[in-house]
């Protein structure tokens, strides 16, 4: 039986299943394969790299894709997001990290869905009277950025309370730790329409991710990761405040999470070892961010399987729940 939800009516999708615009992840290769087997596929726009992310979008072909953007980054300059609405054409745009509301405008106004992740209720507030089409829940086990705040089973059914009180209209999203069907199974039982899955797409064929990380993804558990801002501070990228990375550990976070201001003092050699080891794909040193779902991917496969394999077993599982109910 299919899963069909709000979001699936709002995205035109047959899966209520979104890709997770991963930074230098989340290509055109990617995004096309998940859209192709019928969810949505997010393309990273990231930092605001316009050259970048119009190469992906040409590599994803006629497939309906969609783009991610970060709003503090779009704050310093808003111009890859209006290039990227004028010349590109996204089906959809995700707005994360800050305050969406200068650009929702430009968004809705060119015809794109407007997906606005957040990671509290006072952000699930200010994305509702900015006119957010969509509202993805974040909760604190996500790979990559977020906030220290709720677990996504005790985020969502606020924000899905939430929503529904003030504007029962707009689908939520769940996010974070979500890498299989038992996962999008029990998000819909939460209150949400659907799921964005990062790391679990993450391990796939088509992510732009050495098969030297991906090795190490399949060895992880959940327990081996950290939140953390060493990997922001060795890159240069000035997150503000609350936001962390979820990132595995190594050799790298053991030595300088909880010492930032010793690698503040030693940055420029730290950071000249850093750039070598991601150019040797040392991951002892360079760092993977990843969910607390590691422990869930055993293996590498298409996207296109995977998503598959998502949907089947969340179908699987709700048949199951059904049965155990009525019988």
């Amino acid at each position: 039986m299919p899963l069909t939800t709000r979001l699936t009516a709002r995205l035109s999708i047959e899966h209520p299943v979104v890709l997770a615009p991963m930074e230098s992840v989340s290509g055109g290769l990617l995004a096309s394969t998940v859209s192709r087997a019928g969810g949505l596929g997010l393309v990273a726009g990231g930092y605001g790299d316009y050259d970048w992310l119009a190469r992906e979008f040409a590599l994803a072909g006629d497939a309906r894709v969609g783009c991610g953007f970060i709003c503090w980054a779009l704050a310093e300059d808003p111009s890859p997001l209006h290039r990227a609405l004028e010349r590109l054409r996204p089906a959809a745009v995700m707005l994360s990290f800050g305050d969406p509301t200068p650009y929702a405008g430009a968004v809705r106004g060119s015809g794109a869905v407007l997906l606005v992740q957040v990671q509290t209720v006072a952000d699930a507030e200010r994305a509702i009277e900015a006119g957010a089409d969509v509202i993805i829940a974040q909760g604190i086990e996500a790979g990559g950025h977020g906030s220290n705040n709720r677990s996504t089973v005790a985020l969502v059914p606020v924000i899905a309370d939430l929503v529904r009180d003030r504007s029962p209209n707009i689908p939520v999203v769940a996010s974070g730790g979500i890498a299989d069907g038992r996962g999008l199974a029990a998000a819909l039982a939460l209150g949400a329409d659907g799921v964005l899955m990062g790391t679990r797409f993450w391990a796939t064929a088509q992510a732009l991710v050495p098969p030297q990380a991906h090795a190490r993804m399949v060895e992880a558990t959940g327990e081996h990761t950290v939140r953390s801002t060493v990997e922001d501070v060795v890159r240069g990228h000035d997150w503000p405040a609350p936001f962390t990375s979820r990132l595995f550990r190594n050799r790298f976070t053991d030595r300088w999470h909880g010492s930032e201001a010793e690698l503040d003092d030693n940055l420029d050699a730290v950071r000249a070892g850093y750039r070598q080891a991601l150019d040797q794909r040392d991951f002892d040193v360079a760092t993977i961010s990843g969910s607390q779902s590691a422990g869930l991917i055993r293996s590498v496969e298409s996207a296109d399987t995977v998503l598959a394999a998502v949907v089947a077993e969340a179908e699987a599982a709700i048949a199951r729940l059904g049965l155990l109910v009525t019988g």
